[in-house]
Formats: structure tokens, sequence, C-alpha cells
């Protein structure tokens, strides 16, 4: 069956242009004007953008964290992403303290068979021997994996030390291999949830100042010259503050490959929010890193539109209240996570793309091409061209909604951006050519989403370690 979206203003990370587009199968195999349906499914585009399904580098979906397992498993996320127009994420494999990191990642695949839309791994280096060397490699050359995670947050569970970093790094390095990182400082964490616990601050409002800003810069500029170091590309995950902007920015000046992610909410969302009264709304809004004050959204946005931020993600991981109820006397022992893989899409149009502050080009790039680039699964995902797979929403930046928990399709009794009113929004949103969500229903098929193999960038750093070699000096003889 093949399908045409005729009349639609297709946007790319390039720029606009009016034309139609025909799909066959999963694949796009024609763009331009004026394309004659020829026996094709119509979907009518007119006064509507046609744009690359949205990709989020960043989901947690049924993961096993802080004594409890999120609610949002891969069928219901990957649904409720295709009601907002995302059409791929990038999940996390996180092995616990000496799992083998093979055996968590086949223990994830198995969870994500169900999914409704594509996605692939990150796999997380959490403890370091020869066997997770190895295994490294495997993931790389037989699983198609090509991004390692380290957390440099939560002491005595999935935090990696310096060491662990630095071999993971040269690894990465070998196999041509992405490393990501959450950066915080996990000592000065633990220090200072204790130090603050003991001054009597129990409730969410304790969550923030335990993670002040500088926790996260030091972490983010010290994983950046590391990286430098050993001459290893980086990529930070969910940058929140000036602080950790600032490292990112200083390198990228200075030619160091450090790339940089952006949360929807940290763009939108400030700190007041931990002070709500009522403890139940508060604690829905304690994840890591914290939301920060307006000062440091305004300079994000201004990260991401300079170019120094590259990609949003919503780093997805619910908790529904009786979860987040088990730090009731405690903020440490809060789950730590939010939701908002629904949403990202239109919070970033209203708030970007409407207030001028993106073009439409500009909202693709950071909502799908550049993460599709960075984690090489371009073309096949994060543009609209023949031969590309067939991820495409037809967005209508008129369509207005009220975001609401008793609306969304997040498996989450409680919304972030709860009550926001936005304009623009997924009319259409075709996973692979298939229709996954239009005129406002759902039509998503459990086990439907495919896993997406994504080969390392071996000629790049096979160059990079070629010109690291050839600037070693000799060493000097001495009798």
């Amino acid at each position: 069956m093949s399908i045409l979206i005729r009349g639609g203003t297709v946007v790319t990370a390039e720029g606009e242009r009016r034309a139609d587009v025909r799909i066959v199968g999963e694949s796009v195999v024609e763009v331009g004007e004026g394309l004659s349906p020829d026996g094709a499914r119509v979907i009518d585009a007119g006064g509507a953008y046609v744009i690359p399904g949205g990709i989020d580098p960043h989901t947690h979906m049924e993961l096993p964290f802080m004594g409890t397992v999120a609610s949002e498993d891969f069928f219901t996320g990957t649904s409720a992403a295709a009601a907002g127009g995302t059409t791929m994420c990038i999940d996390f494999v996180i092995p616990g303290p000496k799992q083998n990191i093979i055996e968590a990642y086949k223990q994830w695949r198995g969870w994500a068979e169900k999914a409704a839309c594509d996605y692939s791994f990150h796999v997380a280096i959490t403890w370091w021997d020869e066997s997770v060397r190895r295994d490294m490699g495997i993931l790389c050359q037989e699983h198609g994996v090509n991004s390692f995670k380290h957390f440099m947050a939560y002491k005595n569970a999935i935090m990696c030390d310096d060491e662990t970093l630095v071999n993971s790094f040269k690894r990465c390095k070998e196999l041509g291999a992405l490393a990501t990182l959450h950066a915080e400082n996990g000592e000065l964490v633990y220090v200072l949830q204790q130090d603050i616990f003991n001054q009597g601050i129990t409730g969410p409002e304790g969550h923030p100042l335990s993670r002040p800003p500088e926790v996260e810069g030091e972490a983010a500029n010290r994983a950046i010259r590391i990286a430098e170091v050993l001459g290893v590309p980086v990529y930070i995950v969910h940058n929140s503050c000036i602080d950790a902007l600032e490292a990112i920015t200083r390198a990228r000046l200075e030619g160091q490959i450090v790339f940089g992610e952006v949360l929807a909410q940290h763009l939108v969302i400030d700190d007041s929010v931990y002070r709500n009264p009522d403890w139940r709304t508060a604690a829905h809004y304690v994840m890591s890193p914290p939301f920060r004050s307006k000062e440091h959204q305004a300079a994000l946005w201004k990260g991401l539109q300079a170019g120094m931020l590259q990609t949003t993600a919503t780093d997805h991981c619910c908790f529904c209240t009786p979860q987040k109820e088990a730090g009731k006397d405690d903020f440490r022992k809060i789950p730590n996570g939010t939701g908002g893989i629904e949403d990202r899409m239109g919070v970033l149009w209203h708030h970007g793309v409407r207030s001028g502050r993106l073009t439409p080009s500009q909202f693709v790039a950071a909502t799908s091409t550049n993460c599709a680039r960075i984690f090489n699964l371009y073309p096949k995902k994060g543009t609209i061209q023949v031969g590309a797979d067939a991820d495409i929403v037809v967005w209508d930046p008129n369509k207005t909604r009220t975001i609401s928990a008793s609306t969304h399709h997040q498996n989450i009794d409680f919304n972030i951006y709860e009550g926001m009113e936005i304009t623009g929004n997924a009319a259409v949103t075709l996973s692979r050519g298939r229709v996954v969500w239009s005129d406002g229903q759902l039509s998503t098929e459990r086990g439907t989403g495919r896993y997406v193999n994504r080969p390392c960038f071996a000629d790049f750093w096979s160059s990079q370690n070629a010109r690291n070699a050839a600037a070693v000096p000799t060493p000097v003889k001495r009798g």
C-alpha cells in the first residue's frame, strides 16, 4: 500500500519547500511537487508542515530504579511518543553493580519487544574489568550499539569513578563509539544530601539544594577534560545550568568534539516547583539534575539557538504518586524522574518556534536530525528524502491543546506541564509508513517497533587516532 502526503510544506534541517511525499511500504520513494496519487491513500497536509518524526535520545522505559520500576513500559511509552510526533527513542540499558553488560542488554531487548515505534539503546558502564572491555566490543560489533553511558552521580549504586571513566573512554575511542555522560559530582551530592537532611530539610525542596549548578558544572568540565586528554568525543546529557553550558561552549570553541543535550522541561520549568505547598505535586518534579532558576533557562535557550546544545530530549522516566511517596519523609528516597515524551515536540514548537527563538528548520534539527547524525542513524532517520524511513509527522502549527494528565497517553498520574496551553501539535504521525496517530486517535500495535542498529564511527575514529599518533613526539634516546 502506498501513501501520498499532499499539499504540505516539507521541512528538513536544511530548509523548507512545498512538496508532496510518496511512501511505499516503510520508505520514502519520492519527494516533489504535484505528485499524482496513482491509487495511493492521500493524506491532506494543506496548511501544515511535513517534518521528520522526532527522535528522543534519552528515555527510561521500565527502568528498575531506587527500589521501584518506572511505570511506563515500552508499548505505552512509544505509543505516547507517537501521539506527540516522536517516532523513535534511544533508551538506556543500565546494568546493576557487577552485572554482565551483555546480559543486561539482552534483558532490556526482551522488555522492548512490545514497543510500538522504533528504538535503540545506549549501554551504561557501571563497573570495570577486562570482561566489560571485551563485551563493549561485542555490543558494538554484533549488536549495533555505538554509545555508552557513564553516570557520575548516584554513589553506592550506578556511579562510575574516574578509573572506570578513563578505561571506558579509552575503549570507546578504540571502538569508534560515543561516550555519553550524566554530569553531576556524585561525591559532592552524597555529602550535601546528608548535610541538608541533617538540617531538618526533608521535603522535595531539599533536592535542588543538594545538587546546585556547581556540582553539575564541575562534573561536566572534568569529563570534558578527561575526554580532551584521551582524544575521544563526548555527549553530555540533560544539561540544566549555565555552569555545564559554559564547559561545553569553551570546549567546542577550542575545537573539541563535545555534544550537548537539553531537556524540554529544563527550558520551560523553573525551581519554584519544589516549593509547592502540596508535597505530592512538588515530589513529581524531583529529577536529576533538578530544575533551575530562570536565568539558567534563558542561557539554555541561547545555547540551543547558538548550536552549543544540539539535541533536545525528555529523560522520560515515569513514577506515579504512590511511588514518589517512598520519599515522604526523606527527599533522598523520592524516585528521580519525570515524564514528557508525549509533550516534548509541542512544548518546543510553542516556546521555541512560535516565540521566534527557533526557525522550523532549527526545530527539526533539534528534535530529530541532529540526534540522527550524532548517533549514526542519518539519513535513514532524521530527514525526509528518497530512501529514508517513512517516519513522518504532519505538523499542524495552529492546533491548540491544553496539556493535562487527564488527557495524555503517558502511563503516569501526573503531568509536569499540567494546564500549559500550547499551539502546534502532531496531526498525523507515521512510523515506517504506518499511520499510528491521526485525528486525535492512537492506532499503535504492540511489537511493531523495530530495534535499530547504530554502527560505530570506525573510519572517523581511525583518522582521529592517526592524527593523534602523528602528533606524538619521538622518545628521546639517552645513553
